[in-house]
């Protein structure tokens, strides 16, 4: 049996989705190497230790807490200090994150820290004896690269919705835990938090994502994508690069190889071509829909149901479809 270590994402005191899936992901691999401990690891202002029977439902045995006022905001110097002494003073086969902002800071610098492999970005686990492998997308999600890793403690992020946050509810033991770097002392301060858009989730933790490209023609008709968005009511809006770069929408916005990776349940493409840097943020979408009038766009290659015709058309039509099934339910 090996235990497996989970950072499990906070945002405003509260647990992210990803979360919830990273501690999935590591109960997987903490059965398949013979029914080991899962033990997520939360940081943030104090009170975030009472997140504990939530990251309990989803597989945690134990969970272990270092709170402190300047964990407030997310201050990586800290917390990948705490988490690489943790690690050194326990027998960990993993340590899982997801792949977010908060992931991709923290992997390398644990990675430093404990002279271990990592792996960004994955979509499957498996394990095989000692070797942990993984499943990585590449080449702008063309092709799909299995990796093997025999050295231990493992370092993996996964892909907001590769693996399903599904309940397997345990007796958590919560632990509470001093910070093995002060807080306060970090080098780096966060001073300004600037949200973005209220009453849509973000698009790493949405369901469902409607996505608008040049093809809606002017920055107005954007609000065909947010209407659409809303008539699903847990959607949130994506842009090419295209888009964001004319100021249509915020960069916060853009899905692709230099924007945001998503893989929802749904992503509805309304106007956009396919060219292959937005592919590569949105390929591995459970079930894909593009709305073209370009029957040769090489989005329709991508994807799961094509509607060939005009977005200015079709998405008011598929609106009030979508409103009208709601109703129904």
């Amino acid at each position: 049996m090996a235990n497996v270590l989970v950072f499990a994402e906070t945002r405003g005191g509260e647990l992210r989705k990803l979360a919830t899936e990273a501690v999935a992901a590591a109960r997987r691999l903490a059965d398949a190497t013979g029914g080991g401990e899962v033990h997520a690891f939360v940081a943030g202002a104090p009170g975030v230790a009472q997140k504990a029977d939530a990251l309990g439902r989803y597989g945690a045995d134990v969970v272990i807490a270092l709170e402190h006022p300047a964990l407030a905001t997310f201050e990586r110097e800290s917390i990948a200090a705490t988490i690489a002494a943790r690690a050194k003073s326990a027998s960990y086969r993993a340590i899982v994150l997801g792949f977010s902002a908060q992931g991709r800071d923290l992997g390398p610098r644990l990675a430093a820290k404990l002279d271990a492999p990592i792996v960004s970005d994955i979509v499957d686990l498996e394990v095989a004896g000692d070797a942990l492998t993984v499943k990585h997308p590449g080449y702008a999600n063309k092709v799909m690269i299995t990796l093997t890793i025999s050295g231990s403690p493992a370092i993996v992020s996964v892909r907001p919705s590769a693996f399903s946050a599904q309940e397997s509810p345990r007796t958590v033991r919560a632990e509470t835990i001093a910070p093995a770097a002060d807080p306060s002392a970090a080098r780096v301060k966060v001073t300004q938090v600037v949200e973005g858009s209220k009453g849509r989730p973000d698009l790493a933790d949405a369901p469902v994502i409607v996505a608008g490209g040049r093809g809606l023609k002017a920055p107005e008709n954007f609000k065909l994508v947010e209407d659409l968005a809303d008539a699903f009511g847990n959607a949130a809006v994506g842009a090419t690069r295209a888009v964001t770069d004319e100021g249509w929408r915020p960069h916060a916005d853009q899905i692709g190889q230099t924007g945001r990776q998503v893989s929802p349940q749904l992503y509805v493409a309304v106007g956009i071509s396919g060219a292959i840097q937005h592919l590569a943020g949105m390929r591995s979408s459970k079930t894909i829909v593009a709305i073209n009038r370009d029957k040769e766009a090489p989005i329709f290659k991508v994807a799961d149901y094509g509607i060939i015709g005009d977005v200015l058309e079709v998405v008011p039509a598929l609106t009030q479809a979508v409103r009208e099934a709601k109703k129904g339910h």
